[in-house]
């Protein structure tokens, strides 16, 4: 894991592989045409230029857009050899700052770029603790890579992350950055270790071992952690996860993660789908739409990184997890389309799509984390095509049984730079579950899909207990280039989420 720290050392007599330094699409006004400016944190750096750092950078094609990154010989006196320019976007007016997730993305652009080095100072700007955190985070994130089953460099391993990263113009002192630095590193650490999971190979990563790395991580953070196997599942009547599950050579597992803290005033509980592998089952996926369904229990890793990092974070609030763990194979025990099953709440449910199966494990999960009147449910899921048709593959969708909670949920997402878009729950859309066999069919109208999911998953939530739906179909798992803090692979998407959500509602702030 990367390094992270404060330092208070001026840019020239830092040893370090480079310094990291911002650049934005300056106003008329404030570049006199227009052009390039050089951000606040870099003056030093801008000064041993004889301040003409932005005319040198413009004339090597830099134009400050959000994520580009220009690379130069650092100036003489430096004991940095290289002074690594990363664009912010437009420059902001002069009432505000940069906004957190341009410095976080900016940050993580850079340590993108600065693979193989030991050391980086990023003298980015950093108005206040918040600052600190955001540009931690994002080089944090940045830095991230999966070499696990890669072999040595002659097998074509790459360089290894950015070993540390010093963030010039913070106050190590100071109780408000050193918080928002243990923060960030507690937070992308978790994170880091959901995007791994994601990136597992389903051949090393079934329910069992999923299960077994949840319940060391809970003895390492003090979460209670409990595990129902395939005989507790049957004897609980969970058919849902039974159903999907019964096809495969692994069995599924339920976990659940409880993170307690004495001064708790609220209870939160977090649901994730946690399919280790989607083959569809009987209705099985097309050639082309398996290859990385791996990545088809990032709700489950979500939900995970976050009950740790609320953990890590002392945070006072109740927070339980529910990894709902399956994996979902055809064979000669698979279920079958036009199978019933009988949930764990006493609702039965006929069967017509194998491969809308997360739905089904969730419907479980949901109805048994209902039991604990838990002041809030959120459900994370990898659920449907129709919200990727939907919103694309960098947005999540969030559905509730409560405006004001689904704004809430929005509202959060936003703060901590994770994309997302309010969703309806149409009541016309419920009738075409109905089922002439079963209470409930687990297909519906297959226009508006990702909404007919929602709708089902609704069912199956305690009566009176307020919760949303979080769609990450898109933004889980990344198949193009890396981009500013996110890489090509698993995401994470909707952990940071998660954990602003429980520290909204740690410090006192409504559901609604």
């Amino acid at each position: 894991m990367t390094a992270l720290t404060l330092s208070t050392a001026a840019a020239a007599g830092l040893r370090a592989d480079a310094i990291v330094v911002g650049v934005a699409k300056g106003t008329v006004s404030s570049s006199g045409s227009g052009g390039l400016v050089v951000a606040p944190g870099a003056e030093a750096v801008d000064t041993a230029y004889d301040g003409r750092l932005a005319a040198v950078l413009e004339t090597l094609g830099a134009s400050g857009a959000e994520g580009e990154v220009t690379k130069l010989p650092a100036p003489a006196g430096f004991k940095a050899p290289v002074v690594l320019a990363v664009g912010l976007g437009a420059e902001p007016g002069k009432d505000g700052g940069y906004p957190a997730e341009s410095l976080r993305r900016a940050a993580g652009a850079a340590a993108r770029a600065l693979s193989g080095a030991k050391k980086a100072a990023f003298a980015l700007p950093i108005a206040d603790a918040t600052d600190a955190g955001a540009v931690g985070e994002g080089a944090l994130l940045g830095a991230y890579s999966f070499d696990t089953y890669k072999g040595g460099k002659a097998n074509g391993k790459g360089k290894a992350p950015l070993a540390e990263v010093a963030l010039l113009g913070g106050k190590p002192r100071d109780a408000a950055y050193k918080a928002a630095v243990q923060r960030a590193l507690a937070l992308t650490e978790e994170l880091n270790r959901a995007r791994d999971l994601i990136n597992t190979p389903p051949n090393d990563l079934d329910p069992e071992a999923f299960a077994t790395i949840a319940q060391t991580a809970a003895k390492e953070h003090g979460i209670k952690a409990e595990v129902l196997d395939e005989k507790a599942l049957a004897k609980g009547g969970y058919g849902g996860i039974l159903g999907v599950g019964v096809g495969s050579a692994t069995p599924p597992r339920l976990v659940k993660l409880s993170y307690t803290s004495p001064k708790a005033r609220q209870h939160l509980a977090f649901v994730g789908k946690g399919i280790t592998y989607d083959s569809g089952g009987i209705s099985l996926k097309p050639a082309g739409h398996n290859e990385t369904m791996k990545c088809d229990m990032s709700g489950a890793a979500a939900v995970f990184a976050a009950v740790v990092t609320a953990a890590r974070l002392g945070l006072e609030v109740n927070v339980t997890g529910w990894l709902a763990l399956a994996e979902n194979m055809p064979s000669g025990s698979a279920t079958r389309p036009g199978d019933v099953l009988r949930m764990y709440s006493g609702k039965t449910v006929e069967v017509l799509n194998t491969d809308a199966e997360g739905r089904l494990v969730l419907a479980d999960a949901l109805a048994k984390a209902s039991e604990e009147k838990p002041d809030a449910i959120v459900d994370v899921a990898t659920l449907t095509g129709a919200m990727v048709l939907a919103l694309g593959s960098r947005t999540f969708g969030v559905m509730a049984n409560d405006d004001a909670f689904r704004s809430v949920l929005v509202e959060t997402a936003g703060e901590v730079g994770e994309e997302s878009w309010p969703m309806p729950m149409p009541e016309h859309l419920r009738k075409g579950m109905d089922s002439p066999t079963a209470d409930i069919a687990n297909m519906g109208e297959r226009m508006g899909g990702g909404l007919v999911a929602g709708l089902f998953l609704r069912e199956f939530v305690g009566e009176g207990i307020t919760w949303a739906h979080l769609d990450i179909a898109g933004p889980a798992f990344n198949d193009g280039g890396p981009f500013g803090y996110t890489p090509k692979g698993g995401t994470g998407s909707a952990v940071r989420t998660l954990v602003r959500l429980a520290e909204r509602v740690a410090s006192g702030g409504g559901l609604e």
